[in-house]
């Protein structure tokens, strides 16, 4: 990944002070989104990671893991799989409940989103504390699929997210 990709990427992340409340400095991607040089730029260097692979699905983690593992997914000519919260799915599900620091959130994907031995990318727009991540990737393998790689347009290192995703190969784009 070149330098001026990445610059150009963090040009684009806005940070927003106490949101979604106070001591949380949030960073908003919506101006990356409207960027089309930015969003193309996060959709070039996912696809150039994993190009040569055989990927048989992009699993993108609710809800602006949508944005971006659905776009990718079309790039790349596979499937897209929604990891969502639950209640979202209309067919029958697998979940996966997961601690947060201020309590459990729970993931769920339908029970026929992928078939033993797919090989998927799990995409979402920010790995904090690597949770959410981590529960997707337990379902991806309850499943039966590989968990070849996982992208994320922001990584916040200091919060070790990437501890909890075990023996996967992590690609983040923009780290803070």
């Amino acid at each position: 990944m070149s330098n001026e990709r990445i610059d150009l990427l963090r040009a684009t992340i806005r940070d927003i002070p106490d949101f979604p409340k106070e001591g949380i400095l949030f960073k908003d991607i919506t101006p990356l989104l409207a960027d089309p040089t930015a969003f193309t730029t996060c959709l070039d260097l996912f696809a150039e990671r994993w190009a040569g692979q055989h990927v048989d699905a992009i699993v993108g983690i609710e809800s602006r893991g949508f944005i971006f593992g659905a776009a990718l997914a079309a790039r790349m000519m596979t499937s897209f799989v929604p990891a969502r919260k639950p209640g979202k799915l209309p067919a029958a599900t697998n979940r996966v409940e997961y601690a947060l620091e201020y309590g459990t959130d729970c993931i769920e994907m339908h029970v026929d989103a992928l078939r033993p031995k797919d090989r998927v990318v799990l995409i979402d727009d920010l790995m904090a504390t690597g949770g959410t991540a981590a529960a997707a990737i337990e379902l991806c393998r309850g499943l039966g699929a590989e968990v070849i790689g996982a992208g994320f347009v922001i990584e916040l290192e200091f919060l070790n997210g990437r501890d909890r995703l075990g023996d996967v190969p992590i690609l983040s784009l923009v780290t803070y």
